[in-house]
């Protein structure tokens, strides 16, 4: 399987958002959503690697399951918004590249 663009998954999100009368909630509720799923990703993370085993009659959940929720709703806040997400990578990686462009110990550099 050929791996999508972020453009591919904004449009599938959009084509399965579309098929409902109440399309994209707003940004508020879309924030609501994606502190939930942030705070369910942190959950699962506490429990794989943090003090908090699960409790015995717990559901199983995954931390790839709980980013992919997290990716979902960030594609519906996104378009929601009318921004493409790959325009908002490029800047974010832009930024990095030239305001953290030394901050950081290079792999295979002489110090």
């Amino acid at each position: 399987m050929e791996p999508k663009s972020l453009k591919a998954m904004q449009q599938e999100v959009d084509q399965y958002i579309s098929q409902f009368k109440e399309g994209y909630f707003k940004p508020l509720s879309l924030l609501a959503r994606m502190s939930e799923e942030v705070g369910e990703l942190a959950r699962e993370v506490n429990h794989q690697f943090g003090e908090k085993p699960k409790k015995p009659d717990e559901a199983e959940n995954s931390i790839e399951l709980e980013l992919g929720d997290i990716l979902f709703i960030t594609i519906c806040f996104a378009n929601s918004l009318g921004i493409d997400l790959t325009e908002a990578h490029d800047k974010v990686m832009h930024k990095f590249n030239t305001r953290d462009a030394n901050r950081w110990t290079k792999i295979n550099t002489k110090p």
